[in-house]
C-alpha cells in the first residue's frame, strides 16, 4: 500500500497537497460505501448530528487558532464586512442566479447553504506561503466567523423560500425562529466564558506547575482535556460561535502538532461523509451550476468588494482571496437540515460542493505555476511548506521567538506583552 501510494504521489504536480489526494480517496469510499448503504435513515439520528458537529467544530477552533492576532486587529472591519456584508452579497447573487436559471422560488435556499468558507477545509489545506500572514489571517476569520451569519439567514430565508413555493406554515428549519438565534447566542456566550474562565485560572497556575516536572506534564493534559471537552460540549449543542471566539484565547504551541493531525482527520472523514450522500443521486447540472456560481460570488465579494475595507491589500493577496471559496462539512449540514423542507437540496449541494473545491485546487494550482522560482514573492519555500496551518513560526520565519515557559501559540499576549 505505501509504495502504491508513492507511485501515485510522485505522479502528482508539487502543487497538489498530499491531504488532498486522501480527500478524493475518502470521497470515492464514501460513494462506494453509500451504493451500498443507505445513508439517509443516520442523517437524523444524534449520533450523527453529534459527529458532524464535531467536525466542524474541530474545523473551526483549527481555522482560528491559525489567525495572526496583530493581522486580525489591523483589519477587524474588513472581517466584519466579510462575514456580514459578504456573506449577504454573496448568498443574494448565488441565489439569484439559481432562480433565473431554473424559476424555482425553493432556490433560494441554496444561495444559504454555500454561501460561507468552510473552516475545516481552510484549516486542512492552508498553505502559508500561498499569501502573505495578512491575506491568510484575513481568509481564516473569514471562513470562521461567517457561520452564524449563514445560519441567521438560514433561518429566515428558508421561512420566505417556503411561502415563496406556495406552502403553508413555516419550515421545520425555522423552528426556533429569532428566538431560538438569541437562545442559542447565549448559550455559545455561556460556553465562551466558562472555557476562558478555566483558561484563565490554568494560565495563572501555570508557572508554578512548571517548576515541577510531573505537575507541569499533568498541566499540559489538563490544558488538553479543557479544549476536547470545550469542542465535545459545542458539538453537542451545536455551539460553534463559541469554539472560533475560543481558537482566539485558547492557544499554546504544544496543541499545534496535535490540531494539525486532527484538522486533517476531520477534513477527509468529512469527505468520506459527502460521499455517502452523493452516491443517493445528484442533480449534476444544478450542482455544477450552484457551483461555478459560489466560486464567481466569492471572486466578485474579494475582488470589488473587500477593497473597500480593507486597504493596502497587494493584488496577490486579492487574487488568492478571490480564489478562497472552499466548502465542504458546513454545507453538507446546511444541506441535509435543508432536505426535510426543500427535497433535492442535498442532490444538488453535493456536486456544488466538489465543483466549488476543484476550482479552488485549479485556481491554486494555477496561481503557483505563475508564482515564478522558489524565493520570489508568493511563492512557498521548501522549509515554509512543511508548516500546516496550526503550526508555530518556523526556524527561519523572522517572526519566530524562543519558547517561553507557558509554550503559548504565536500571535498570544502573554504577561503584559505580544507573543511574536
Amino acid at each position: 500500500m505505501r509504495k502504491w501510494w508513492g507511485a501515485v504521489r510522485r505522479k502528482v504536480p508539487p502543487a497538489v497537497p498530499g491531504i488532498v489526494l486522501g480527500a478524493v480517496g475518502a470521497l470515492v469510499a464514501g460513494v462506494l460505501c453509500g451504493l451500498a448503504v443507505d445513508p439517509s435513515a443516520l442523517a437524523g439520528t444524534w449520533g450523527y448530528t453529534f459527529g458532524t458537529s464535531l467536525l466542524l467544530a474541530v474545523g473551526l477552533y483549527g481555522s482560528t487558532y491559525g489567525i495572526d492576532l496583530a493581522a486580525l486587529r489591523a483589519d477587524l472591519g474588513g472581517v466584519v464586512a466579510a462575514v456580514t456584508l459578504g456573506v449577504v452579497l454573496k448568498a443574494a447573487l448565488i441565489a439569484g442566479v439559481m432562480v433565473l436559471a431554473f424559476g424555482r422560488p425553493a432556490h433560494l435556499v441554496l444561495g444559504i447553504a454555500v454561501a460561507q468558507i468552510d473552516p475545516l477545509s481552510v484549516a486542512a489545506l492552508d498553505r502559508r506561503g500561498r499569501m502573505s500572514e495578512r491575506a491568510r489571517s484575513l481568509l481564516m476569520a473569514w471562513a470562521a466567523f461567517d457561520d452564524p451569519m449563514t445560519v441567521l439567514l438560514t433561518l429566515y430565508a428558508a421561512g420566505y423560500a417556503y411561502a415563496a413555493a406556495g406552502h403553508r406554515g413555516a419550515p421545520a428549519i425555522a423552528g426556533g425562529g429569532a428566538g431560538g438565534w438569541l437562545t442559542g447566542l447565549a448559550m455559545n456566550a455561556a460556553l465562551l466564558a466558562g472555557v476562558v474562565l478555566l483558561w484563565w485560572a490554568w494560565r495563572r497556575a501555570a508557572p508554578a506547575l512548571a517548576a515541577v516536572p510531573p505537575l507541569r506534564r499533568a498541566g499540559e493534559v489538563a490544558a488538553g482535556l479543557l479544549v476536547v471537552l470545550m469542542l465535545v460540549l459545542a458539538a453537542v449543542g451545536t455551539l460553534m460561535l463559541a469554539v472560533a471566539v475560543a481558537g482566539l484565547v485558547v492557544r499554546r504551541r504544544v496543541f499545534a502538532k496535535t490540531l494539525g493531525r486532527a484538522v486533517a482527520t476531520a477534513f477527509l472523514a468529512a469527505s468520506l461523509v459527502l460521499g455517502l450522500f452523493l452516491a443517493q443521486g445528484v442533480a449534476l447540472w444544478p450542482g455544477l451550476l450552484l457551483g461555478a456560481t459560489a466560486f464567481g460570488a466569492q471572486a466578485l465579494v474579494a475582488l470589488f468588494v473587500m477593497p473597500l475595507f480593507v486597504r493596502g491589500l497587494e493584488r496577490r493577496d486579492r487574487i488568492v482571496l478571490g480564489l478562497g471559496q472552499q466548502n465542504g462539512i458546513t454545507a453538507v449540514l446546511i444541506a441535509l437540515a435543508l432536505e426535510h423542507d426543500f427535497p433535492g437540496t442535498v442532490a444538488i449541494v453535493g456536486p456544488a460542493v466538489v465543483t466549488v473545491n476543484l476550482l479552488h485546487a485549479t485556481g491554486q494550482s494555477l496561481l503557483a505555476r505563475g508564482a515564478g522560482p522558489p524565493g520570489t514573492r508568493g511563492e512557498p519555500r521548501a522549509d515554509q511548506e512543511r508548516h500546516s496551518s496550526c503550526d508555530g513560526p518556523s526556524d527561519t520565519d523572522p517572526r519566530a521567538v524562543a519558547p517561553d515557559p507557558l509554550g503559548e501559540a504565536p500571535g498570544q499576549e502573554s504577561s503584559g506583552r505580544a507573543a511574536a
